[in-house]
Order: C-alpha cells, then sequence, then structure tokens
C-alpha cells in the first residue's frame, strides 16, 4: 500500500527550509492570511489545487513538490544507499525501477531545489526587511 503525500506537511517542510515564519507567509499571502490559518493549512493532508497554486507561486517552488515529496521515502532511499554501500538497497528488491536513475533524478531535483530555495530565502529575507522598515 503506498503512503499518501502530506502536502500540508510539505508546505511547512519547504517554508522552514526557506527560513520563513508562518505570519511571514500570512503577510506575503495577503488579507485573510493569519498565522494561525497557515498552522491549520499545514496540518491539512491534501490541500486545494487553486490554493496550493497560490502557496507555489509565494514561496517559488513548484506545486508538484508539495504534491510529490515524501521525505521518508527519500531518507529511506538515501539511507539505505549510503549506509550500505556493499549491499543493495532494500527499498529496491523485487522492484522495476532502476534504482540508480531514481537516486541520480532525486538528488539531481534536491540540488536544483536547494539552489532556487537559496535564492528564494534571500529574495524574502529583502522583502520581510522592507516590510519590518515601514512599520
Amino acid at each position: 500500500m503506498e503512503a499518501k503525500v502530506h502536502e500540508g506537511r510539505n508546505v511547512k517542510r519547504f517554508r522552514e527550509m526557506l527560513g520563513i515564519k508562518q505570519d511571514a507567509l500570512a503577510y506575503e499571502l495577503g488579507e485573510g492570511w493569519t498565522q494561525k490559518k497557515i498552522s491549520q493549512l499545514e496540518q491539512k493532508e491534501t490541500i486545494e489545487l487553486p490554493l496550493l497554486k497560490e502557496i507555489s507561486s509565494t514561496l517559488k517552488i513548484p506545486v508538484e513538490a508539495f504534491q510529490n515529496f515524501d521525505e521518508e521515502q527519500a531518507i529511506n532511499i538515501i539511507s539505505n544507499t549510503f549506509d550500505n554501500c556493499n549491499q543493495p538497497a532494500s527499498i529496491f528488491y523485487n522492484s522495476t525501477v532502476n534504482p540508480v536513475e531514481q537516486i541520480v533524478k532525486l538528488h539531481e531535483e534536491k540540488i536544483a531545489l536547494y539552489e532556487r530555495m537559496l535564492k528564494e530565502k534571500d529574495e524574502m529575507m529583502g522583502r520581510l526587511e522592507r516590510l519590518i522598515k515601514e512599520k
């Protein structure tokens, strides 16, 4: 049975990786948003697509990252591959997926995402600094 990706938790993970507080995200999303509303959103397993697109645009992270990122699976792949280098990764037993291709793709996606997230964090910090100066 395939585990369901928790979109709200993924929003929280990416927000935290960008170093953005809930109230700052609420401010960026605009009127009607509060820290409490962001907290409630991050607990939802599934987020409506229009709202997910709005969050995606605000954080500058692809919608697919929220919909598909499974941290536990990523950790298992990395752990089983690098902690047991002399043995095949157990996650790939009885699998038709090429483990090397999957790992390479995962790492390429993570590197590109982290690079973009660092850039976006700098931009968000600039916006927050301007917001602080305005108040």
